[in-house]
């Protein structure tokens, strides 16, 4: 089952032991927006995934990140977010992949939820075993009313 927040209330998210984020809800808006952000946008077409997938998921954070906590500057002095900072902090490989796993994963779930379905028994997916008994014998034709 599909189940909706219908708050769509930013949420805080661990993404290291002592730093959290408070992100915005991942919407389609967001989605589309990030999408169409000019970084993205201006990724060489010969880029690899993994250079994709870090302009995306810095795009996404700059429109995402709301506060944070347990971020600091070089003197170990509290900073808020801003697109430097967020661009910086997701250039350390643990913080990146526990926004990747926390936060845009959580986007993929319904992705992933019809990946569960059976193989269609015709079609582009053809190979599903066939679980029911044949029949004895054809039906009879409905009467007409």
């Amino acid at each position: 089952m599909l189940t909706l927040d219908l708050t769509n209330a930013p949420c805080w998210h661990d993404l290291a032991p002592g730093v959290r984020v408070q992100l915005r809800p991942l919407t389609t808006a967001l989605m589309v927006a990030t999408r169409s952000d000019p970084a993205v946008e201006a990724v060489p077409e010969d880029a690899s995934d993994e250079e994709r997938a870090v302009a995306f998921a810095k795009a996404l954070a700059r429109r995402a990140v709301l506060a944070w906590d347990g971020i600091g500057d070089a003197d170990g002095n509290p900073i808020e977010p801003s697109p430097e900072a967020i661009d910086a902090l997701l250039d350390v490989w643990p913080i990146f992949e526990a926004f990747q796993l926390t936060y845009v994963s959580k986007g993929l779930l319904l992705e992933q939820e019809k990946n569960a379905s059976a193989l269609s028994p015709n079609g582009p997916s053809a190979g599903a075993n066939d679980i029911a008994k044949p029949a004895r014998k054809p039906a009879r034709t409905a009467r007409r009313g």
